[in-house]
């Protein structure tokens, strides 16, 4: 059976899977990045992998893998098929395009940014799948996006585009680890609201998922923490809505878990913002942690056939 190979690597732990053509996981598993080694190692742990992928693709589907995709965090050159940096895994400039490509025996191999892969699997076969343009936002230790037109998703001229989390909500307010102050992830991120309710409630373990749970038990300072990250992400997506004109917002990672919790405010406060802008559909995400991989494996398709799979089922 034709297949491909999909990693999707964290800053903890990798998910990989093999893929079909018809977008199904044939197989998964998952593997610590042993990042406490440092970079060397995540990169050997990475084609390891690959390489062990691989051979079960060979010994329970018949013929090796057709082609590997790969998303990473951090600062991306798809182009040249290069990590240029992530902080949380110590790299930089790591060309692992060509490395994947050597070790696989020299199958094509794609390489991408995380939140934007994920981000094509939401919008090709997940919530977003049908609409011409899209804009999907994760909401997790920071916020980033992924700007999605007519069945892929727009990078930027330097690889940056979709980074909706240093949108400046708040001038002159947080400092954020960018250089700037008062950036939308350190007000409306997951962490930002699991750090917010930690010092409100005055549990050091606390965190979103308890603040939310707190919201819909009416808790009066719970709502406050929440009503705080709404309004700035709402006033972070008026923006980008104002400059994208999306068909469909999608809205992923950590806090959207709360479900209506988050999407029942924040529909009315996005609609509440708008004057002449149209409010796009306002939906969660639906592919889960499986978006990353799900992703990939649309890369490594897209390098064996010119034709969109945009039908792929999920």
């Amino acid at each position: 059976m034709r297949h491909v190979i999909a990693l999707d690597v964290g800053g903890t732990g990798m998910k990989a899977a093999l893929v079909g053509a018809d977008g199904e996981l044939l197989y998964q598993a998952r593997l610590a990045t042993g990042r406490e080694r440092g970079p060397d190692a995540v990169v050997a742990s990475i084609l390891d992998f690959a390489a062990e992928l691989r051979a079960h693709g060979e010994r329970h589907f018949g013929e090796p893998a057709a082609a590997a995709g790969v998303a990473v965090p951090g600062i991306v050159d798809a182009e040249r098929g290069t990590a240029v940096y992530a902080a949380n895994l110590g790299w930089r400039d790591v060309p692992l395009r060509a490395l994947l490509t050597e070790r696989l025996d020299g199958i094509p191999v794609a390489l991408g940014h995380d939140v934007r892969t994920g981000g094509l699997a939401e919008g090709r076969v997940g919530a977003g799948r049908g609409a011409d343009r899209y804009l999907f936002v994760a909401l997790g230790t920071g916020i980033a996006g992924a700007i999605g037109v007519d069945g892929r998703v727009e990078a930027g001229a330097h690889g940056f585009a979709g980074e909706i989390g240093h949108i400046v909500v708040r001038p002159g307010g947080t400092p954020c680890p960018c250089g700037q102050r008062g950036c939308l992830e350190r007000f409306a991120s997951a962490a930002a609201v699991s750090q917010a309710w930690a010092e409100v409630s005055g549990d050091p373990e606390a965190d979103a998922a308890d603040c939310a749970k707190a919201v819909e038990s009416g808790d009066p300072l719970a709502e406050a923490v929440w009503r705080r990250a709404v309004d700035a992400l709402a006033d972070g997506l008026i923006t980008a809505l104002t400059l994208l004109d999306p068909r469909t917002l999608i809205i992923g990672g950590g806090l959207a878990e709360a479900g209506n919790t988050l999407f029942t405010p924040l529909r009315a406060a996005v609609e509440h913002r708008v004057t002449f802008q149209k409010i796009p559909t306002i939906v969660p995400a639906t592919l889960g942690d499986t978006a990353g991989c799900r992703g990939a494996g649309l890369l490594a398709w897209d390098l064996l056939s010119p034709t969109d799979p945009s039908e792929a089922t999920p």
